[in-house]
């Protein structure tokens, strides 16, 4: 059962409470670069991103957001730390801003920033690191869940101090086990919309890793309302990485969802090239299809009758089509992908 959370409004969508979990990126662009920071937004939301959040260190990002909301159709999240006039400035623009209370500066300062949230009318992410902590916090706990939940709590009570409580609240770690228990320990005592992330969890391979095991653990206990995948990738794989834990977990039906087998001396047609090929030019596609590509015929014929398409590998030109659970075709082997993305585009199109 999923945790029951405070429902917060970011933009056209919702986070926390019934609202679907909600998958997240973050640009790599300059931000003053508009052209190219819209150009990889869009690009990032063809393929399934739904929350998009920029990193804005310097006032002329800030003024930047303006342009680069205009001409989003996804919400737009500003990352900003230390300057409380940059936070300002970007209010005015975006959907959601992520900030640390803490290091905003004084009490002034950050009922300045909770006031411009309130008349924008816009919510605020406090994130948690546990490479950022407090040094008061770090010499009672050292780097601990324990540490990253009194960090986090901190920060909420100053906003609820002004009387703010549109929050969601992040606690990142680089090691699943400590990011895991601190989501935990705060799921318990406080009911805040939480956005999962494995901060720093590196490149494509590991990183994938990590986030699958930290948020899967998670999410299959019913705690995490929106994920943002980290990788020191092309943002677009934290998207697909992000699309593929949801709906391994059955939280996401959509798009084209391939089952294939990991080939052996059985295998007569090249399923990995094949699989590549078709996951790459569908996964625009947002209808839920699910595609079965087999080697050969010992669990072929099972796995594409539970799947919409089908194909069951043959020696020479036997390779089977089934739709729906049934043959109804044999496909040369050269002809297979082609045929597999037609049977896809007809059904997406039904």
């Amino acid at each position: 059962m999923r945790r029951k959370s405070r429902k917060v409004k970011v933009g056209k969508l919702f986070v926390g409470g019934d609202a679907p979990i909600s998958i997240q990126s973050m640009t790599t662009t300059d931000t003053t670069d508009v052209k190219a920071t819209i150009n990889q937004i869009h690009g990032l939301e063809e393929i399934g991103c739904e929350i998009i959040r920029v990193s804005a260190p310097k006032m002329e990002d800030a003024h930047a957001l303006k342009e680069i909301k205009a001409n989003i159709n996804i919400p737009l999240v500003a990352d900003i730390h230390f300057d409380y006039k940059i936070a300002l400035e970007a209010a005015k623009y975006v959907d959601k801003l992520r900030i640390n209370p803490g290091n905003i500066g004084n009490e002034e300062k950050i009922k300045l920033v909770v006031n411009a949230a309130k008349d924008n009318n816009i919510p605020i992410r406090v994130g948690v690191n546990l490479g950022s902590l407090e040094k008061d916090l770090f010499e009672k706990y050292g780097y601990s869940a324990e540490a990253m939940v009194e960090s986090a709590l901190r920060h909420v009570k100053i906003l609820e101090k002004l009387d703010f409580y549109d929050t969601i609240v992040s606690l990142k770690a680089s090691d699943v086990p400590r990011m895991v228990e601190a989501y935990r320990l705060f799921a318990r005592k406080s009911d805040y919309p939480l956005h999962l992330g494995v901060t720093e969890a590196g490149s494509k391979f590991p990183g994938t890793i990590k986030n699958s095991i930290g948020m899967g653990i998670l999410l299959s206990e019913g705690i995490g309302d929106t994920i943002r995948v980290s990788l020191s990738e092309d943002p677009k794989d934290e998207v697909r990485v992000g699309k593929q834990i949801l709906r391994s977990l059955g939280l996401r039906k959509e798009g084209v969802e391939v089952t294939s087998c990991p080939t052996c001396a059985r295998t007569h047609v090249d399923v990995i090239k094949m699989v590549e090929e078709i996951e790459e030019k569908t996964e625009k596609i947002k209808k839920p299809i699910h595609v079965a590509i087999m080697g050969c015929a010992v669990n072929g014929p099972g796995e594409s009758k539970k799947a919409d398409i089908g194909i069951v590998g043959g020696v020479g030109n036997t390779n089977l089509l089934y739709k729906d659970g049934k043959i109804v075709a044999k496909v040369e082997r050269d002809k297979i992908v082609d045929t597999v993305l037609k049977e896809i585009d007809a059904l997406n199109k039904e």
